[in-house]
């Protein structure tokens, strides 16, 4: 345990992992937890008039070792929990909530800290000192620290439950992942099905001491099925037991964990003397408003919805003369679309996941981040990893001075929850004129190597790698001085910008050259491929737009209202999704039983952020492609002014700053060729 409680002795303070054992978590927590209340009891009991250093500089740079162990912890139970871990969840999350509330409560405390607010004209302080001082403001005012004791009792209570409660929501779903096993025994079951994805489900099989072909609901063997399988009803079983996840009757179901999270939400908003948890949250996004979120869906649905509408259109009349399909199901959709593209285009996955192999495609982003902000990626085998399959590396800079730490963790495993993210082990911070280097990790689930191919990615993984790349160098450029304004710790519908913007060199000839390569011959993809891959790619955007705002329309129906009177989980999510349908509902399927984002991760009220920042996005890339896309002007100045500054100013006025203006929907909607 004592390998917690202190600064890590290891090769850049890297976690150690291979020292650490699960039980050591709690007690080191629980200790943590004592000496940090200790350090806050300094400043309480300091007998000095509070000032921006002995206050609020000294509250950021409490419990540093506590934060370090308790991002390691939750990471772990993330990207390779078990039973134990996940044990250890339910009793440290309340445990941790508590805490927070005693410092945010803190009567002491906060006198301090408004002392120093009140008074912020005698401080002389900086732009970042300025931020700092306004948040930690409103870590005390948006939690509680104005309300009388009756009502500090309360919040508590609430908040003690939402914990436990999205811990819950989150262990069902990956329960509910994990238990699902499809064995196929039939080839002429799997139909269609790509060679790749064969091997990799007679692997899994064999894995699991079974003959056949093994089908799951990670993404990598479900989307493969949804994709090509021939067999509609195996394409059916699966779509059937994905969207049914928390929505079961049984001990697993969510639909209680969703309406009690929403409900919580709602009365802890109220308590605060907000009137809705959208009102609280939005407070501190760049939309503000949940009246302004939902007149910019409601603006995106009115653009978008006649795009869809002729788009389902088509592809109704498509699987009809293909196979006499009479009505489109969900299960359909990326079958026939598929076929679809291939036929519009010529174009589809497996033509270019050749091109694709992972360790390449890898290569490639970290040649971007060279080209556009002089990074070098050195593989190192000298510290801990957590897993065997993670990668290292020393993040350097032009002058050979480290950058940071970067962990990469791609294939999935039963311990990992699906999707991909970024996170941190360690911030980026300067401290008596020491800069501390952040060590940063993106989590991906791809398809693992076979007995005969490498790990190829379809598309859509190359997107979704350069996606979460993106959010790292986010996190490894940062250069501020407050660890709690640094890299990826902005307004959460500007989070996304680094991410969704460096997409966009995936589709560009430049960029795929570098990269782009046959894993057997090393040809590079051929340009009539970039062409299609360019083409292709607002097909079906007015679709996949709906589905988006769908899904923001969904989160702001639970946050944005009272939900007291809402008793049935789906009845509700109908009444939503009626705008926004196009497919046949399906009474057994649920999608806020299984909706992670906003009932387990932090998007509650935040899920429009994603085409929010697609505008911010495409209206930046405009900007890199009027001067070229590895334009080294334009890559300082999104480094200077977004990348390193991390949530330092007002957003919108780094943005500005970078581009010289207010970024403008025009580029999204003629990007996704929804205007011309």
């Amino acid at each position: 345990m004592s390998i917690l409680l202190k600064p890590f002795i290891t090769k850049y303070n890297t976690a150690p992992f291979q020292s650490i054992k699960n039980n050591f978590f709690k007690p080191a927590i629980t200790s943590l937890i004592e000496d940090t209340k200790k350090e806050i009891d300094v400043i309480v009991n300091n007998k000095n008039t509070p000032t921006f250093k002995n206050t609020i500089e000294a509250l950021e740079y409490t419990g540093q070792q506590l934060d370090r162990v308790t991002s390691i912890f939750f990471n772990l139970n993330s990207a390779e929990t078990n039973d134990e871990i996940q044990k250890i969840a339910q009793d440290i999350s309340p445990i941790l909530t508590e805490f927070g509330n005693d410092v945010t409560l803190n009567e002491g405390l906060f006198k301090r800290v408004k002392h120093v607010f009140d008074n912020k004209e005698m401080f002389d302080l900086n732009t970042e000192q300025n931020t700092l001082l306004d948040k930690k403001y409103k870590s005390f005012s948006r939690n509680g620290a104005n309300l009388n004791e009756d009502k500090k009792h309360k919040l508590r209570a609430i908040d003690k439950q939402l914990a436990t409660l999205k811990l819950k929501f989150g262990e069902n779903l990956l329960a509910e992942t994990n238990t699902f096993e499809l064995l196929i025994t039939n080839i002429e079951d799997l139909t269609g099905l790509p060679e790749g994805a064969m091997e990799a489900a007679k692997q899994l099989a064999e894995s699991k001491d079974k003959k056949g072909w093994l089908i799951t609901l990670d993404y990598p063997s479900y989307i493969p099925i949804m994709t090509y399988a021939d067999n509609r009803e195996l394409r059916k079983k699966l779509a059937l037991a994905s969207g049914a996840k928390g929505f079961n009757n049984d001990a697993l179901d969510n639909q209680n964990n969703v309406l009690k999270i929403a409900k919580l939400r709602f009365q802890r908003a109220q308590l605060l003397g907000y009137k809705t948890h959208a009102h609280f949250v939005l407070e501190e996004r760049m939309a503000q408003t949940p009246e302004k979120v939902t007149s910019f869906l409601n603006e995106l649905l009115e653009k978008a919805k006649p795009a869809a509408e002729r788009e389902f259109a088509n592809l109704q009349d498509f699987a009809k003369e293909l196979d006499g399909i009479d009505q489109l199901e969900k299960w359909d959709s990326a079958y026939y679309s598929e076929k679809l593209k291939q036929k519009l285009f010529n174009l589809d996955d497996e033509q270019l996941k050749p091109y694709f192999q992972l360790e390449k495609v890898i290569d490639g982003a970290f040649m971007v981040a060279n080209k556009l902000f002089g990074l070098q990626f050195k593989s190192i085998n000298t510290i801990d990893k957590y897993h065997k399959d993670v990668m290292t590396y020393e993040v350097l800079d032009e002058k050979n001075e480290l950058v940071s730490i970067f962990y990469a963790d791609f294939f999935p495993r039963s311990g990992k929850r699906n999707g991909a993210w970024m996170t941190s082990y360690k911030s980026q911070y300067i401290k008596e004129g020491h800069q501390e280097r952040p060590h940063v990790s993106i989590v991906c689930n791809f398809t693992k190597p076979t007995n005969s191919k490498p790990s190829l990615l379809t598309f859509n993984e190359v997107t979704t790698l350069f996606h979460e790349f993106g959010h790292a160098l986010h996190g490894m450029l940062a250069n501020t001085t407050y660890p709690s304004l640094s890299g990826t710790s902005v307004f959460w519908d500007f989070v996304e910008l680094p991410s969704q913007v460096l997409e966009n060199w995936c589709y560009e000839k430049e960029a795929l050259e570098l990269f782009a390569k046959h894993y057997e011959t090393n040809e590079v993809i051929p340009m009539e491929l970039v062409e299609k891959i360019k083409e292709s790619a607002s097909f079906h955007e007015g679709m996949q737009t709906l589905r988006q705002i769908s899904f923001g329309l969904l989160d702001m129906s639970w946050h944005g209202i009272d939900p007291s009177n809402i008793e049935a989980v789906k009845t509700h999510e109908s009444n939503v999704f009626k705008d926004t349908s196009l497919f046949p509902d399906v009474s057994k399927n649920c999608m806020s039983t299984a909706f992670a984002h906003i009932f387990q991760g932090g998007y509650s009220s935040g899920y429009y952020s994603y085409k929010w920042a697609e505008v911010l996005d495409a209206d930046a890339f405009e900007y890199f492609k009027e001067k070229g896309i590895f334009n080294k002007q334009v890559a300082s100045k999104f480094k200077d002014h977004v990348l390193s500054q991390g949530g330092t100013e007002n957003p919108m006025t780094l943005y500005k700053r970078f581009r010289g203006q207010e970024p403008k929907p025009e580029a999204l909607l003629k990007r996704a060729g929804l205007i011309k």
